[in-house]
């Protein structure tokens, strides 16, 4: 189940996996649905939950019921959604609305980021996750999917047509679930997905929101603005910890490069933790050990390469490389040429 993340959390602008959060009223409606079905829930009522113990709160439902996602997204109304849920009540367009989502997404949750693409007549809604690579899980894409499904459902009036449903965990193997989830969604849903996406007709964005109260959006839209800017001035106030480590960790990779001791074992030693708390807290902080490996290279690679005195075979020894072939290699995927192209070009401009 484990899978590629799509974007990093840096990526998406969302925070370190050990500050991220689900708000409280987020979170209610899956704790709504575990008390009515028996479940114990094992997280506290009414208080903001780290992202972790949100998605195995998630998944410990799924344990026992297995549609417990599609459950707690059926469940989702303006109110779970903190301050943006009623900025799109009050949106003109479903275009509008998606607009405001991407906008205020961060106020509800930091499980993952909305994207649109425009397609000629159609468009493509896809949901970027960062944490599934660490925390894999079926039951949030699934939950969010569903809450993004009822709540414009009931938004519109109707059902919308969605042409196309895929996510990226595998294809349930139970027959009856599968089903289940067809049934719901309305149409034969794909799995194995690089990233969770809905495909449906771009004309539904220009659709008017029935009952929608444009004259109330500046305030509400105001609001959630102040809110959110709270919420970011907050988080970045912890971020710098976070960057002190990952900094570390580069350079600890950077002086074991050459020395081939470049490995989680030798700079977790060097760190005084061990390696599976060095894994855990590059995971915590949007990363990972080769992420940052390569990424270090990549940023030694450009600075050897414009020292004229380096052989293209030192710089490729500098950077632990053991064959020339495997930088050449590594080098065009990350500049899309050679290093002597790259080097060459450098040196002419």
């Amino acid at each position: 189940m484990h899978h590629a993340p799509d974007h990093s959390a840096a990526e998406l602008g969302l925070p370190p996996l050990a500050q991220a959060r689900v708000a409280a009223a987020y979170a209610q409606a899956a704790l709504d649905e575990a008390t009515v079905l028996g479940i114990e829930p094992g997280v506290p009522a009414g208080e903001d939950l780290p992202v972790r113990s949100y998605i195995e709160l998630l998944e410990r439902g799924g344990a026992a019921v297995p549609d417990f996602g599609l459950r707690v997204g059926a469940r989702m109304k303006a109110s779970h959604f903190v301050a943006y849920g009623h900025v799109l009540l009050s949106c003109a367009s479903f275009g509008d609305a998606v607009q405001q989502t991407r906008r205020f997404e961060g106020l509800a949750h930091e499980l993952g980021r909305s994207e649109l693409v425009l397609q000629g007549q159609e468009a493509v809604y896809l949901w970027h996750c960062p944490w599934l690579h660490n925390l894999p899980s079926r039951q949030l894409p699934e939950s969010v999917m569903a809450s993004i499904l009822a709540f414009t459902a009931w938004l519109a009036g109707r059902r919308l047509a969605v042409h196309e449903l895929a996510f990226p965990h595998p294809e349930p193997a139970d027959p009856a679930l599968r089903r289940r989830l067809d049934d719901w969604f309305g149409l034969r849903v794909s799995y194995g997905a690089p990233v969770t996406r809905a495909r449906f007709d771009a004309a539904l964005l220009q659709e008017p929101i029935p009952g929608a109260d444009p004259a109330l959006f500046p305030l509400l839209e105001q609001r959630a603005a102040q809110l959110l800017a709270a919420r970011q001035q907050a988080l970045a106030q912890q971020a710098p910890s976070e960057a002190a480590w990952l900094q570390a960790v580069r350079a600890q990779i950077a002086e074991r490069l050459a020395q081939d001791g470049a490995r989680v074992g030798e700079v977790a030693a060097a760190l005084a933790v061990s390696p599976r708390t060095l894994q855990r807290r590059l995971a915590e902080a949007g990363s990972n050990f080769q992420a940052l490996l390569d990424a270090t290279r990549k940023e030694l690679a450009a600075q050897y390469l414009r020292n004229p005195a380096l052989s293209l075979t030192e710089t490729a020894f500098l950077l632990g490389y053991a064959e020339q072939s495997s930088f050449n290699h590594a080098f065009r995927a990350w500049f899309g040429c050679t290093p002597q192209q790259w080097r060459t070009a450098a040196v002419a401009g």
